[in-house]
């Protein structure tokens, strides 16, 4: 057996969906589910039923392998976890998975805090995806997450086995290029029977596999002021989407803390109104075990905030 196909396992039996679970396996469905069965052949057994409609329902094996499986990973990230402290490694190292965006920000802000803290030891930052960031820390290979936190966002912590810290607010706000006098070049339309009579504005979209992409399309999709967009290109780096709209190539959402410098310097002006603004917290998690002195002493110092 493999030790990652108790993690798909797991990671389908919260979300109940082949497609989803594969999406946050970072694998193709197809691929996810020749391991599913894989696992299924090393059991013996069916652990999830194929009726083919509706969530994904598991056997009674299934039900029951669960927590077993649950308990092999923890156990697993666990003693990885002790054989590191042993080497002497988590004495002097921590490691962080995070966004890339929220490097560049958040991380950027907590390291000066965090700097006296350090000494002689070091902050390992990796930037991954949502899914990535909370799977590097349920295998025991990062010490913790910091991520978005907002009720669209699933993320698959039980709170028994990790704690969390709120560390930062930020917002997406729609900017576009400032002309001359300030303003927009591009600005949203009138809400309600105007906004669907008001010309459509150049749009500059999130892959959906970004958080930010998926906090911006439910935002959209369930707001009834909601402007006519339409997309010129879509982009899975923030980076790129900052320097897109100084280009005035569109409209883009955009975080306040990653984008608040260009507005203040009239580079950048808001296309929205408050109503078009997406608010979300950035949230620290940890597993509830003990981890090296190191790491406790910098989550000690995050709590103090």
């Amino acid at each position: 057996m493999q030790l990652k196909w108790l993690d798909d396992f797991l990671v389908l039996a919260a979300e109940r969906s082949f497609t989803r679970a594969a999406e946050l396996r970072h694998v193709t469905h197809p691929a996810f589910g020749r391991r599913i069965r894989a696992l299924e052949a090393w059991a013996g057994t069916p652990l999830v039923e194929r009726d083919g409609g509706g969530p994904v329902r598991l056997t009674p094996a299934g039900q029951a392998f669960v927590e077993t499986a649950g308990q092999m990973a923890r156990n697993l990230a666990q003693s990885h976890g002790e054989l590191q402290a042993i080497a002497g490694r988590q004495a002097r190292t921590v490691t962080l998975a995070t966004g890339r965006t929220l490097s560049r920000t958040v991380v950027a802000d907590l390291l000066v805090r965090l700097r006296p803290q350090l000494g002689d030891g070091e902050l390992r930052i990796i930037t991954r995806s949502l899914a990535a960031a909370v799977d590097e820390l349920q295998r025991g290979e990062a010490d913790f997450s910091l991520i978005y936190h907002h009720p669209t966002l699933v993320v698959p912590l039980d709170a028994r086995q990790f704690a969390h810290l709120t560390v930062a607010t930020d917002r997406l706000v729609p900017l576009a290029r400032a002309d001359a006098s300030g303003a927009p070049v591009f600005r949203f339309g009138a809400a309600g029977s105007d906004a669907a009579a008001a010309a459509a504005v150049p749009y500059i979209a999130y892959s959906r596999s970004l958080a930010l992409g998926r906090l911006v399309e439910d935002h959209l999709a369930n707001h009834r002021a909601a402007p006519r967009l339409k997309q010129l290109v879509e982009c899975d780096s923030p980076d790129a989407h900052l320097e897109y709209a100084l280009r005035g190539l569109g409209v883009t959402w955009l975080p306040w803390s990653m984008a608040h410098a260009e507005t203040q310097a009239g580079r950048l002006a808001l296309a929205g109104d408050k109503r078009m603004e997406i608010r979300f917290d950035v949230r620290m998690y940890r597993p509830k075990r003990r981890l090296g002195p190191l790491a406790e002493a910098l989550w000690a110092q995050m709590a103090r905030r």
